[in-house]
């Protein structure tokens, strides 16, 4: 897995040995990103349920200013770290604009004097999106009360159909051609 577009196109990504981490697949945040293109320079970001940063990482490359990962598992975040390391390296961008949080999604609150994002990438694990989404969603309110057009970014699988919540709206749905596939739905805040 490669960083696919900007400065840093083709540094590769590590991710632990194991199931711990399914990254999206180059294809996907590619159509992602190409649907979010002008959003993106200068965009601040949550990379949540993170694993190795690609989409986070993807949007540093493309010229978001900064952001904040979450992620729980211990082999994930070191992982992100360097995965963090080597794109801020190729792409000439100060690590520093970067958080990484390494805590449940649930208990994570936003660093002290942070922008406020205009853009959530979240990928969990799909076994969990079930239980975790309501608690997202509920959250979102708090973290994004300061953003003026947030946009949320969620991969999920294809077979799966979330209740769009209150106050948001499903702009897009790409991918998940057959229901083994990933899929990314967009979500803007409602009017």
């Amino acid at each position: 897995m490669r960083i696919s577009g900007g400065k840093a196109r083709g540094i590769p990504l590590t991710v632990p040995k194991g199931d711990a981490v399914r990254p999206a697949t180059d294809g996907l945040r590619q159509s992602v990103f190409s649907s979010i293109a002008s959003r993106i320079p200068g965009a601040h970001f949550l990379d949540l349920c993170a694993g190795s940063g690609s989409y986070g990482l993807e949007a540093i490359s493309r010229g978001a200013a900064s952001g904040c990962f979450v992620e729980k598992n211990a082999k994930a975040a070191s992982c992100l770290r360097a995965n963090i390391a080597a794109v801020c390296k190729s792409a000439a961008h100060d690590p520093r604009t970067l958080h990484v949080s390494q805590c449940d999604l649930a208990a994570w609150t936003p660093p002290a004097g942070s922008p406020p994002p205009e853009l959530v990438f979240i990928d969990p694990p799909y076994e969990i999106i079930g239980n975790l989404a309501p608690v997202f969603f509920a959250k979102t309110a708090e973290w994004l009360a300061a953003s003026i057009d947030p946009v949320i970014v969620f991969e999920m699988p294809g077979e799966l159909t979330l209740a769009t919540p209150p106050a948001w709206t499903l702009a897009k749905r790409l991918g998940g051609k057959s229901p083994r596939q990933p899929t990314v739905c967009f979500y803007l805040r409602g009017s």
